[in-house]
């Protein structure tokens, strides 16, 4: 269900990392005519509820609602369902709820899709990109490397029919070798240079990021925390385009 997007403007997703509507709209104001695509977190979802997502929909922009479902599977069904009739065009799930929590999500966003509307995306999270061998193998007790855990959990979400996952652009080819091209894989994760890390641990250039074949970057503080949004965001888009040139 790989869309075919050239233009990178639709490809690159601006998180909304605030917790009220003013600052999203204080946000949205510079950016207008620019972005075309969002992702509303947990931050925003909790506090605005779906108001949010039909506000961002009147603006034309494309929504990802970021809530990383991971429940048993009749209630992630649910979820799925109720987010699906509120039009966002991608949701997401956690890999680790396992085959059948992710089958039984797909299974309610298609339940929850108008007749004749195209499905939401339905992407799972494989390893977040904060999470560091070190943490994965001593806190989680999870054995391997981050890369074959990532892998593993991207055949599974294969395996229940999903779109893609959500990974590092570092663990992109990786990711494509083992499920194929059309495989979506959606990057946080992703730092312009000059910028801070933050707490991202794998991280890239939108550069690099496009480059690893990322189908969907996620970028949020580097472009809503500058003076310049607006700019940054021009800046980002140029040294993309130049880069595929």
């Amino acid at each position: 269900m790989q869309q075919q997007l050239t233009d990178v403007r639709e490809r690159m997703i601006v998180a909304l990392d605030f917790s009220t509507m003013d600052e999203v709209k204080k946000c949205l104001e510079p950016l207008s005519g620019h972005i075309r695509y969002v992702k509303v977190g947990m931050e925003l979802a909790y506090a605005e509820g779906p108001a949010i997502v039909s506000y961002l929909k009147e603006q034309g922009l494309k929504v990802f609602v970021d809530l990383k479902v991971h429940d048993i599977p009749n209630t992630a069904k649910g979820a799925m369902k109720s987010l699906a009739r509120l039009g966002a065009d991608m949701v997401n799930v956690h890999a680790a709820g396992g085959v059948a929590m992710m089958a039984a999500a797909r299974e309610g966003l298609e339940l929850g899709t108008a007749a004749g509307a195209a499905r939401p995306l339905l992407i799972g999270v494989t390893m977040l990109t904060s999470t560091g061998m070190q943490t994965m193998n001593q806190e989680l007790a999870i054995p391997g490397s981050v890369e074959d855990v990532v892998v593993h959990y991207a055949m599974m979400t294969k395996q229940a029919g999903l779109d893609g996952v959500v990974a590092s652009p570092l663990e992109v080819p990786m990711i494509k070798q083992a499920a194929g091209e059309s495989f979506v894989t959606v990057t946080p994760g992703i730092r312009p240079l000059g910028t801070d890390q933050g707490d991202q641990t794998r991280i890239t250039t939108p550069e690099q990021a496009f480059r690893l074949g990322s189908d969907y970057l996620v970028i949020g503080r580097a472009i809503t925390g500058a003076k310049d949004p607006a700019g940054v965001w021009q800046s980002i888009v140029a040294a993309v385009e130049a880069d595929r040139a």
